[in-house]
């Protein structure tokens, strides 16, 4: 278990000296727990969040079933879109926080570019 924690954050250190997120490109960072996703969109320049959205939110946390799933991320995807388009933000770096690129992270990142997020 420690050994995965440390392959995780060593991969999050390995992406992160790659990605940083400025006005133009703000960077998309996610977190995945065992019940929930989290997603925000940051101006690492400023050190502000632009834009923020989970499975926590009003307008998932109505639905029914498991919140840490593949349907459950894409809609997080998307409430992310709609709230980064409100705030003026079209275009993003994708952080994927040392996560492999399939399941809720891939759902994620396909729900924000259908919710018309470029990166």
């Amino acid at each position: 278990m420690i050994a995965k924690k440390i392959g995780k954050q060593r991969r999050h250190e390995r992406i992160r000296k790659h990605v940083s997120g400025n006005p133009k490109r703000p960077r998309l960072s996610v977190y995945r727990s065992l019940n929930n996703v989290y997603a925000q969109i940051i101006d690492d320049t400023k050190g502000a969040t632009l834009a923020a959205a989970s499975t926590l939110d009003k307008e998932i946390k109505g639905t029914d079933g498991h919140k840490g799933n593949v349907e459950a991320a894409k809609k997080v995807g998307q409430l992310l879109a709609k709230k980064a388009l409100a705030a003026g933000v079209k275009k993003v770096v994708f952080d994927r926080s040392g996560y492999r690129y399939h399941g809720s992270i891939k759902a994620l990142a396909e729900g924000s570019r259908e919710g018309g997020l470029e990166f």
